[in-house]
């Protein structure tokens, strides 16, 4: 009998869509793990290969067992963005077909923030264009200090619209200011100034590590309620505080406390024991 993981990555690999191996999705103590193994091209991506990620995706969200998503990439590079080959062809496209082309790079970028289940970047090296969206889309994101940066949309005449809502959100608009117009190379140390990186590590040994750290972390929290922060954060930002907003900040923690998995919590702790999703 298959296992949920091997059943889970089998359903992958033989999916159309996802037919080649430039997606691999491993699972390991409840972290699904997508990795963009295209190397060879620095993992840019084309619309065969946003439906592969979207797919992964879909993948990891379906896993019972699995509670947190890593990103992460083969080679030298991250992501480079979008490919150049693919970015030409684009070019013939009519204005009808451009945007349904589009609509698909948007729908992987909102797929990624809007999991359900925490996602965590692993970015060792450079991310320019989409590639910086897909960091700016992981709830968490932690690069090596040679992991490096560009939205370089402007220098081939181009803007970074759809991946433009997330990175506005992860560096702010001051920063977006800047970074959307120059196209300028910057680095992880600036990345983590601005807020696209959460933490700088020194190499993919320390990678490694504080992406299981912070897995290890999420991993400890009710699955329920790591759902439901994600959410109180849509729901909180950027709004006044005002009268409507604590009504709803108050009636969101009296659902979440008359929970199953909450009072479960609250229960565990005062009796000193391990909740029931920590048990094996």
């Amino acid at each position: 009998m298959l296992s949920e993981s091997k059943i889970l990555t089998k359903a992958l690999t033989t999916n159309p869509a996802t037919a080649s191996t430039r997606v691999v999705v491993t699972f390991a103590r409840q972290v699904g793990t997508i990795t963009l193994n295209n190397p060879e091209k620095h993992n840019a991506f084309d619309d065969t290969l946003i439906a592969e990620i979207s797919n992964a995706i879909q993948v990891c969200n379906r896993s019972m067992s699995t509670r947190v998503i890593v990103l992460a990439a083969a080679g030298k590079s991250f992501s480079a963005g979008a490919d150049l080959n693919w970015m030409q062809r684009m070019a013939d496209y009519t204005q009808e077909e451009n945007e349904e082309d589009a609509m698909g790079l948007a729908a992987l970028m909102g797929a990624l923030h809007g999991t359900r289940k925490p996602t965590i970047a692993r970015v060792q090296g450079a991310a320019f264009g989409g590639g910086v969206g897909l960091v700016a889309c992981c709830d968490v994101a932690v690069g090596t200090v040679n992991a490096s940066f560009c939205l370089s949309e402007t220098k081939l005449g181009l803007v970074p619209a759809v991946i433009s809502p997330y990175v506005l959100a992860a560096i702010g608009e001051r920063a977006a200011h800047r970074y959307f117009l120059t196209a300028e190379k910057f680095s992880a140390a600036e990345a983590h100034r601005i807020g696209l990186l959460h933490e700088v590590v020194t190499d993919e040994s320390a990678l490694d590590a504080k992406v299981a750290e912070i897995a290890a972390a999420l991993c400890v929290a009710g699955p329920k309620a790591l759902e439901e922060a994600k959410q109180l954060i849509a729901l909180v930002a950027h709004q006044p505080i005002d009268e409507t907003l604590m009504t709803e900040t108050a009636e969101f923690i009296a659902r979440i406390r008359g929970s199953r998995e909450g009072r479960e919590g609250v229960t565990a702790f005062l009796e000193k024991r391990k909740p029931s999703w920590l048990v094996d």
